[in-house]
């Protein structure tokens, strides 16, 4: 026999599998009056008829027999029980006796007592009233409570019915009809399972049931479904009282359920069973297949009439195409759930990436947590022991232990771009072993591959019998998975980027070299701590002849490449200037240099200047860069020198031109990148060419020293701004002290 598949024997005749269910039908089925009492004269059961009888809100059962048939000679209260003390013979031999009824009334009756073989000391008695009149009302008042039944049992199925037809609101449908259904039985509640790709899960349970324990998963071929499934129609099933063995050992992991229909016994787990004793499980068919189960129970021993299943196998005919729609509508809720849940720990782990919060495994574990609480399931780290093929698992219950599996063998067949999700079910190896230890033996295994020179992998875990995660579930883990391994991943890059960009800055340095004639001053400001090497880059370099070149630029991009398209741009300009190059043809020889160099679409603007002091003339070629200003000595005026051409490295056969401008003693180059201009104030506005400008000739005019100019012009950006830059800023001031 398949581990876990139902052990099943069938009892024939009137033997040990149908005895309980004929007695249940024939007392159903009698016009007397019919108990059983224990010998301390305790009433066990008691047949509809005799609750009738003997009224009361609970009935007979539970009572001490001699009240509902007292001796005429006794007096005071009652001692210990015993035979002699009832006014009839227990030998099976026909008596009269009077019997107490409801309100202080009381009836003579007929009564057959005698003993019966079974466990203990047990009497069965049967009574019925002398009075043929009173015995006719009697059967005149038991056919109208039958019909009256029969009334509800109609009237609940046509309430289902209607309530079915034309409903927007599902899930409040759902939840109605498990009431309707349970209160036409006149059950002690109802639960319905809809079916998923390894089995049956828990959907639903009438407010009745709410404090029980249900088990919230069937697998396949294991539990009551079978037989629904095998009889295609609602089954009739009884659970048999413990046996003696079974009670010496203990706990009842299995018990033994008959289906009355077929006397079959089946061996079927504890925890697989609704806390019924008596109940119907009910396929509901759609498309030619089983999308669900209802269980209808009741806890006590209780008749099951094949009317009853036929009604229950009507209700659930008509309630096929809502339950469909109501699983597609739950799965759809889900995934869209999920999905969204994921997007959010997806933009929560790069909000924190960009806001350099903690270390990106600390991040993993926040969301990976987020996520465990969503599955109702508990987060276990593993670590791996290479070497002897151990698992080390902060399990929640031992501790620290030891689980002898391979992760790679584990994971292997489940990998998947270097994250393997492995489920863990009833039957697999790694749930086993957890439930032999105690621990939550349902969920997953996550791995997440090499990170950071270490394996990362962890448990997400269930309690021993929760449902297993499903295909949205398995799914939504594998791509939270992914995403914590890329952006880690993609965290290592940035930070292997950073260090080789903070060793390329170390031999790229923006200098200001000493030249006799010029005093010059720059400032750069980064837009986020964390960028160790930006785009912007400048230069002045000293060239024989009372020449100069200055260098300012931008390259697009960020990081390890535009570093390196910085320090390859620096590095060609200044041979350039010291071949004697002029500025466009220094800039076009540039551009085919980079657009060989580059892999990556990256480009630069340039503003490149020749200052010939002995001349007094400046020639520029300013490739796609914000236009440099000129502020003359007396600060009265600033001109803009606007002879502009095309960006280099992004296309071939770019036209590059020379402009030229005049120099004066106390003239000053103001050089920028366009962080400047484009930086804005909390409400959006630019702060532009013309903010510039301004700021160039506050700072510069009156008797403002030329020395700390660019620091007050960033000043008074970071008060635009509020200190809160969107790019990098360089600025670049020359002041021509001797020309001529």
């Amino acid at each position: 026999m398949a581990r876990g598949a139902l052990s099943t024997r069938r009892v024939e005749g009137i033997g040990e599998g149908s005895v309980v269910g004929t007695l249940s039908r024939l007392l159903q089925l009698t016009c007397e009056a019919v108990l059983v009492f224990d010998g301390a004269g305790r009433v066990l059961l008691a047949n509809d008829e005799a609750a009738r009888l003997f009224g009361g809100e609970r009935g007979p059962v539970g009572l001490d027999v001699r009240l509902l048939f007292p001796h005429p000679d006794a007096e005071g209260p009652l001692g210990e029980f015993s035979t002699s003390d009832l006014p009839f013979a227990t030998d099976g031999t026909a008596s009269r006796a009077t019997c107490s009824l409801p309100g202080a009334g009381s009836l003579p009756v007929r009564v057959r007592c005698d003993s019966v073989h079974a466990p203990g000391e047990t009497y069965l008695l049967v009574a019925m009233p002398l009075d043929e009149g009173t015995r006719f009302e009697r059967e005149g008042e038991r056919a109208l409570e039958d019909l009256r039944r029969a009334n509800r049992r109609l009237s609940g199925t046509l309430s289902i019915v209607l309530d079915t037809l034309d409903a927007e609101d599902l899930s409040a449908l759902f939840a109605r009809v498990l009431e309707e259904i349970t209160e036409t039985m006149e059950a002690d509640g109802t639960i319905v399972y809809l079916a998923e790709s390894d089995g049956f899960h828990l959907r639903g349970v009438s407010s009745s049931l709410l404090e029980e324990r249900i088990a919230r998963f069937m697998p396949f071929g294991r539990s009551v479904e079978r037989v629904a499934l095998r009889e295609g129609s609602a089954v009739r099933l009884r659970v048999c009282a413990p046996t003696n063995d079974d009670l010496r050992q203990g706990r009842l992991s299995a018990r033994d359920v008959v289906n009355e229909d077929t006397h079959e016994v089946l061996r079927m787990r504890s925890d697989m069973l609704p806390p019924f004793t008596s109940f119907m499980a009910v396929p509901v068919w759609f498309g030619g297949r089983v999308i669900s189960i209802i269980e209808v129970g009741w806890r006590r021993l209780h008749p099951l009439p094949k009317d009853d299943a036929r009604l229950l196998d009507s209700v659930a005919h008509y309630l096929s195409v809502q339950l469909a729609g109501t699983f597609t509508a739950l799965r759809s809720q889900r995934a869209d759930r999920l999905a969204s849940l994921e997007t959010e720990l997806r933009e929560r782990m790069l909000a924190s990436v960009a806001g350099d919060e903690d270390d990106p495994f600390s991040r993993a574990a926040s969301a990976l947590e987020t996520a465990a609480d969503e599955l109702e399931a508990a987060i276990v780290p593993l670590h791996q022991n290479d070497q002897q093929h151990v698992l080390l698992a902060e399990l929640p219950l031992s501790g620290v232990s030891e689980l002898r599996f391979d992760l790679g063998e584990l994971c292997s067949p489940h990998e998947r771009d270097g994250v393997a999700v492995v489920p863990i079910t009833d039957g697999t190896e790694l749930s086993a072993a957890l439930r032999e230890m105690g621990e939550p033996c349902v969920g997953v295994l996550v791995d997440l591959g090499e990170l950071a020179d270490e394996r990362r992998s962890l448990l997400m875990l269930r309690p021993d019998g929760a449902e297993p995660l499903d295909e949205l579930e398995l799914e939504f883990a594998r791509s939270l998975a992914a995403d914590v391994r890329d952006i880690a991943r993609g965290e290592e890059a940035r930070e292997q980027d950073k260090r080789i960009s903070q060793a390329l800055q170390m031999g790229m340095r923006n200098e200001l070299q000493n030249v006799p004639g010029i005093t010059a001053e720059a400032v750069y400001s980064s837009a986020t701590k964390a960028a160790s090497v930006g785009g912007d880059f400048y230069d002045l370099i000293r060239l024989p002849g009372r020449r100069a070149c200055v260098i300012m630029g931008d390259v697009s991009g960020k990081g390890v490449e535009a570093a390196s398209v910085s320090a390859a741009v620096k590095t060609a300009l200044g041979a350039y200037a010291w071949e004697g190059l002029a500025p466009a043809r220094m800039v076009r020889t540039l551009n085919e240099f980079l657009l060989g160099f580059s892999r990556l679409e990256t480009f630069a603007t340039l503003f490149v200047g020749i200052i010939d002091l002995e001349a007094g003339t400046l020639r520029y070629c300013s490739a796609g860069h914000p236009p440099a200003m000129l502020i003359d000595a007396g600060a009265r005026e600033i001109s803009v020198l606007d002879v502009q051409s095309g960006v280099v490295g992004a296309f071939h056969d770019i036209a590059y031109q020379n402009g030229v401008t005049a120099l004066e003693v106390g003239d000053a180059l103001l050089l920028y990148t366009d962080g400047t201009t484009e930086a804005r104030d909390p409400s959006g506005a630019f702060f532009g060419e013309e903010g510039l400008r301004e700021a160039a000739m506050r700072e510069s005019a009156g008797e403002k020293p030329f020395e700390g100019f660019a620091a007050r012009l960033l000043a008074t950006l970071d008060a635009f701004t509020e200190q809160s830059l969107e790019d990098d800023v360089a600025i670049l001031a020359l002041r021509f002290d001797e020309v001529g």
